[in-house]
């Protein structure tokens, strides 16, 4: 599909009060394949900052929690160049041993909930991480799917405009 169908499948979500939520996991898979991933990572931030989404915090632990080791280690490096010294000495200083950066395999073993508590510091101290990390995400489009429907319609809402 190129990007100049896109409109056809992203009609349904204009309105995301009407859109058929069973159909947007494979929607969003269809759409996900011709967007621009710019596309994918501006509808990720709109889910984030969302009042109709969970918080952000929460939303980046579903993410990390559907990851690989790979994917962990990379989104913990933006967070924890936002998070601030304070925090990540606080939150993961017992998994950093004083390096600045986790290998896949560390990063597999931080808990879930230290993830969320290192997302709610980050985003406290530099609100800009919600962008970094969507762009992060945006490479990985079959993990937002994880989101769920409503925040897939949601996203699709967003890039029907943008179509």
């Amino acid at each position: 599909m190129s990007l100049s169908n896109l409109m056809g499948p992203l009609e349904e979500y204009a309105d995301p009060a009407t859109a058929n939520m069973r159909n947007a996991p494979q929607d969003f898979d269809r759409v996900s394949r011709a967007a621009p991933r710019s596309h994918l990572a501006s509808a990720l931030v709109e889910a984030f900052r969302s009042n109709e989404t969970p918080p952000f915090p929460e939303m980046l632990s579903t993410l990390f929690r559907n990851s690989n080791g790979r994917q962990r280690a990379g989104i913990l490096s933006h967070l924890l160049g936002s998070a601030g010294p304070t925090a990540v000495s606080g939150i993961l200083g017992q998994h950093l041993g004083g390096r600045s950066q986790l290998t896949p395999e560390q990063a597999d073993q931080i808990p879930f909930e230290t993830v969320h508590q290192l997302a709610e510091r980050a985003e406290k101290n530099d609100p800009s991480i919600v962008e970094r990390a969507s762009e992060f995400y945006a490479q990985h489009p079959t993990l937002i799917k994880a989101l769920g429907a409503g925040s897939l319609v949601l996203m699709m809402s967003h890039m029907s405009r943008r179509v």
